[in-house]
């Protein structure tokens, strides 16, 4: 069988092509990949040890508040390359928040109006009194750990996405599902809840634009000290 030479060279030619557009990973940021997935894992290790007290605390709290609804919460969330996951948190909400918040939204109601516009509720009626507290100390989060254990997440990244808001990000989506969602973020230590949605939007992108270890390590810091204050929880 004869190949004709032009037809070698068109297959060379894409050979080549295909090769350079392969994205090339430098030692630098392998090294930075690897040691960002190691505090991951410290992190997460180290959470799901803390979580095992502070789900006992919950437990107890919730029963005394006469609140026999489950301890955990699990909700679709926005992940790597637009992957849908179940993200953990500790139910601060009553039983069935999620379909009341949706009766509000459909009947047009303030707090349903409230919520299309920025994306949550300043004094939501859905929380629990042990709910407030945990929003409070972020405790709520903890469970999250789970998630940074199984890889779906990472401790410093952009904001978990709910698959509904994938159409309010517009253009931002595609910046933003590159990376792993984190635990905490830019929108944390900028504000965390007092943040519009547009400005949540607007530093994820930066993040991922510019993201590094040592600027994740300062996210840390800078939120430990956001949660001691209690600042922007609701």
């Amino acid at each position: 069988m004869v190949v004709e030479q032009s037809n070698l060279s068109t297959i060379d030619n894409e050979i080549i092509q295909n090769t350079t557009n392969k994205p090339i990973i430098s030692l630098k940021d392998r090294r930075s990949i690897i040691l960002k997935r190691g505090i991951d894992l410290v992190a997460g290790i180290v959470g799901c040890l803390l979580l095992i007290p502070i789900t006992l605390f919950v437990v107890v709290a919730n029963a005394i508040n006469k609140d026999n609804g489950p301890v955990f919460f699990t909700q679709e969330r926005i992940g790597k390359k637009g992957k849908i996951f179940k993200m953990y948190k500790f139910r601060t909400m009553v039983v069935g928040a999620e379909a009341i918040l949706q009766k509000h939204i459909d009947e047009q109601t303030e707090i349903g109006k409230e919520y299309i516009e920025h994306k949550k509720i300043k004094n939501d009626p859905r929380i629990t009194k042990v709910g407030k507290f945990l929003r409070a100390t972020s405790l709520d989060e903890f469970p999250q750990f789970i998630n940074v254990i199984k890889g779906q997440m990472s401790l410093v990244g952009p904001r978990p996405y709910l698959p509904r808001e994938k159409e309010d990000m517009g253009e931002y989506y595609d910046y933003i599902v590159k990376m792993k969602p984190g635990v905490t973020g830019p929108w944390q230590v900028a504000g965390r809840n007092n943040l519009e949605f547009n400005d949540r939007l607007e530093l994820d992108k930066e993040y991922c634009d510019r993201r590094g270890n040592r600027r994740d390590i300062r996210i840390i810091l800078k939120t430990i000290a956001k949660v001691v204050k209690k600042e922007g929880a609701i």
